[in-house]
């Protein structure tokens, strides 16, 4: 056994990240709930789920930063992870498209969640055995996406007043940013695909190269 994976059979699962990524799986349905209440067209609860899912992406940054920091890196943490950041962002794009009832829309989140849920399944069973490390193109998206589903959860077109002219604005950037993350959830998806079925090759071609190599004691 490695020094680092001694390391990390002695780490707790309690432990101030694994906590983190918990709260933001028990915030999933507290922030659909509350997104879609009455009908999501109220504007104070919008606030209230646009505050959760903040709070969500936060805690996303948080845990991860520490567990790196602390060496508090666990197996719990490595499922539980990606799996909330998908339950999260996958909340936000099914409430939103029941809100907006956009065609357009339902057709966006279902082909980035199969795409965000293929991947995550994907690096899940391998993870062992192949190491991809996160991309430049899927850190972006992330980020773009987030700012995106928060900007698209808050009632920017529900408010009016001195509102109403900059929460046009806000909507349109937000629609904006969207497209962008959708872009970039294509490209990065095939990128993580390429690079998983490399990997697999090269150690096919490894362990073929192996096992045909002569023995020492033969």
């Amino acid at each position: 056994m490695t020094d680092g994976a001694a390391r990390e059979a002695k780490t707790s699962n309690w432990n101030v990240p694994n906590a983190l990524t918990t709260l933001r799986i028990v915030l999933v349905p507290v922030y659909g709930w509350v997104l879609l209440h009455d009908g999501g067209g109220h504007i104070g609860w919008r606030i209230c789920a646009w505050a959760i899912f903040a709070l969500a992406m936060l805690t996303d940054k948080v845990d991860g930063d520490l567990a790196r920091k602390h060496d508090l890196v666990t197996d719990f943490g490595k499922i539980a992870d990606p799996i909330a950041d998908k339950a999260i962002t996958g909340m936000a794009f099914i409430g939103l498209s029941i809100i907006m009832g956009e065609w357009w829309m339902w057709a966006i989140t279902i082909i980035v969640l199969a795409r965000e849920w293929s991947v995550t399944l994907l690096r899940l069973s391998i993870m062992r055995s192949v190491v991809i490390p996160a991309a430049w193109s899927g850190k972006v998206k992330t980020a773009t996406q987030g700012l995106a589903l928060g900007f698209l959860t808050l009632p920017l077109l529900e408010a009016t007043g001195w509102w109403d002219v900059p929460g046009k604005v806000v909507y349109v950037l937000a629609l904006v940013l969207l497209a962008i993350a959708f872009v970039l959830t294509l490209t990065s998806g095939y990128e993580f695909f390429r690079d998983a079925s490399a990997q697999r090759r090269a150690q096919a071609r490894a362990a073929t190269a192996a096992e045909g190599a002569p023995r020492a004691d033969s």
